[in-house]
């Protein structure tokens, strides 16, 4: 027997993406080679087969789309920090580690209970249990006073409005001049997924509607780049298979709006004197 799961609604929704990965590892032409996913799917006592249709390889294109976002700062940065907000059972870090930087993964207890299970602390990476809520793990993530990269990966869609603005206003002040990658949906998205055969089988159901990311800059975000499936960094592109390597304007007419209205978002926190006012 594998590892049995005990989680909470919302973060069981972190094997979907791990099993978009194991499938994707699978292939000849595999995106992220994430052979890790492939390890953690055997080793897990669930019935990961449920899950199946567009959403799995969403997942992948998502995590390439981020991953490419932190290895630009890791260009400028080498030897910056980066936070995993949610991480669930993502191997990023395995992904991106570049021999020099400091990363951290944090998330509620119940998952990094079930992460600890697979992966250790060393020196340069370090797990937290604590939410993105919340700012109590601000400070150990700030020690080392190096630039900091923030990312959350379909994690804050699953929170009401209110309380994800709120928690973008605290990372703002908290990180000033921090970049950070989130993904936003918007109404089309939320109104489809009962159609959608992944969450027929989860009943965690995503709440935040943000149809213009650029509103964001009420809590304190200046947007730097919006992104869709349709228009990746030309370098992550060009590595997708064919079937997603179209061109923009092709895919914008094919893919159904809860999918163009999907977007992942590059932010930079700005001080709070840059900021535009804050009546909603």
């Amino acid at each position: 027997m594998g590892e049995t799961v005990s989680l909470g609604e919302v973060q069981e929704t972190l094997l979907i993406p791990l099993y978009g990965r194991a499938h994707d590892a699978q292939r000849r032409n595999s995106i992220l080679r994430d052979t890790k996913a492939i390890e953690l799917v055997a080793a897990i006592d669930y019935d990961f087969t449920k899950f199946r249709g567009p959403t799995l390889s969403g997942a992948v294109l998502r995590a390439s789309i981020f991953d490419e976002y932190i290895r630009g700062f890791l260009a400028e940065h080498p030897d910056g920090t980066v936070v995993d907000l949610g991480c669930g059972l993502s191997t990023r870090f395995d992904r991106l580690d570049n021999g020099r930087l400091r990363w951290f993964d944090l998330d509620l207890p119940d998952t990094m209970a079930l992460r600890r299970k697979f992966f250790s602390d060393s020196d340069r990476y370090t797990m937290i249990n604590g939410s993105i809520l919340e700012n109590d793990w601000y400070e150990q993530v700030r020690e080392g006073g190096k630039p900091v990269f923030l990312v959350s990966e379909a994690v804050l869609l699953y929170f009401p409005a209110d309380t994800v603005h709120r928690t973008l206003e605290q990372l703002a002040t908290g990180f000033p001049g921090s970049r950070l990658a989130i993904d936003t949906g918007g109404k089309a998205m939320m109104k489809s997924q009962d159609r959608n055969p992944v969450f027929r089988r989860v009943p965690a159901r995503m709440q935040w509607i943000c149809d213009d990311p650029g509103t964001l800059a009420k809590c304190g975000l200046r947007l730097l780049e919006s992104r869709d499936f349709a228009s990746p960094q030309p370098s992550v592109g060009r590595l997708w298979p064919r079937r997603y390597r179209v061109g923009s304007k092709v895919m914008r007419v094919v893919l159904p709006p809860p999918v163009t209205t999907y977007k992942l978002n590059l932010f930079e926190a700005v001080a709070d004197d840059e900021r535009p006012s804050r009546n909603r």
